[in-house]
């Protein structure tokens, strides 16, 4: 029973996109190692960009200073 958890950073990820992720990644886990896909469960995290620190800074602020 394989779980996978996806983060990612709250951008804009379409209804569509994150259901090709959870397909894709199933699917994989199918191919791959043979895992039954009725088991596979996968969630998807978003988090906003400052509650993401990199290097000891927020995404947000990062992202600032790159604009």
């Amino acid at each position: 029973m394989p779980y996978v958890n996806i983060r990612i950073t709250r951008e804009g990820a379409t209804k569509e996109q994150k259901q090709e992720l959870i397909s894709g990644v199933t699917m994989l886990l199918r191919d791959i190692l043979g895992k039954n896909p009725a088991t596979t469960f996968v969630i998807i995290d978003e988090l906003d960009t400052d509650n993401w620190g990199i290097g000891g800074e927020t995404v947000t602020e990062l992202r600032k200073r790159k604009d």
